[in-house]
C-alpha cells in the first residue's frame, strides 16, 4: 500500500505544468471529448507505469534496501531538477486520424512512457512487495491532474500559474531526494 500512496502523491505533484497534461488539454479541445482523452489517458498511464513497474521489480533481488532508497532519491532528484526546466510544447498529433481514443491512448503513452514519473514508479517498485501498486497509484495521480486539464482545455489549463507551481513542487521533490539520498548512505 505504500508504492500505491507514494507513486499517487509523486504523479500528482510531478504532473502538474508537464507535458502529458498540456497534451490531453489540447486533445480535448481538439475532439471536444474530455471523457475520451481521459480514458485513452488512464489505459495509456496504466501501460506506461505497469512497464515501469515490471522493470522494478525485476531489478529488485539485485538491490540492497540501501541501494533500493539511493535509487528512489536518485528518481526524484531528476523530476525535481527537471522541473526547474521550462516545459516544452507537446506535439499537438494534428496530423493524427486514428480517433480521439486511439490518439490519446498512444500519444499520452508515447509522453508518457519517457516522463520521469516512469523512472520514480520503476523506484517505488523495486521497494514494494506489490509493485504493480507503484503503477496504480501512478495512474490515479496523474489522472487528478490530467483530469482538470482535460475539462479547462488549454486555453484554461496554460493560463493556470504552471511555472510557479512546478518550481515549488520540483524543490520539494529536490529536497526530498536529498533526505532519502543522505539517509540510504547513513548520514542522516
Amino acid at each position: 500500500m505504500d508504492a500505491l500512496m507514494a507513486a499517487l502523491l509523486a504523479a500528482a505533484l510531478a504532473q502538474i505544468g508537464d507535458r502529458p497534461a498540456w497534451l490531453a488539454a489540447i486533445l480535448a479541445d481538439r475532439y471536444r471529448a474530455p471523457g475520451v482523452v481521459i480514458a485513452g489517458a488512464a489505459v495509456a498511464i496504466l501501460g506506461a507505469g505497469l512497464a515501469a513497474a515490471a522493470a522494478g521489480a525485476l531489478i529488485a533481488p539485485r538491490m540492497t534496501p540501501e541501494a533500493k532508497q539511493l535509487f528512489l532519491a536518485l528518481a526524484l532528484l531528476f523530476q525535481g531538477g527537471g522541473a526547474w526546466f521550462p516545459v516544452k510544447a507537446p506535439d499537438r498529433l494534428d496530423r493524427w486520424r486514428i480517433g480521439a481514443l486511439l490518439t490519446s491512448l498512444v500519444g499520452l503513452f508515447i509522453l508518457a512512457f519517457g516522463d520521469g514519473v516512469q523512472f520514480i514508479v520503476m523506484a517505488l517498485a523495486a521497494r514494494a512487495t506489490l509493485p504493480w501498486l507503484a503503477a496504480v497509484g501512478a495512474m490515479l495521480g496523474s489522472l487528478a491532474v490530467i483530469v482538470p486539464a482535460a475539462v479547462l482545455g488549454e486555453a484554461g489549463w496554460t493560463a493556470l500559474p504552471l511555472v510557479v507551481a512546478r518550481r515549488i513542487i520540483g524543490t520539494l521533490f529536490v529536497i526530498a531526494a536529498l533526505w532519502l539520498g543522505l539517509g540510504a548512505i547513513g548520514l542522516v
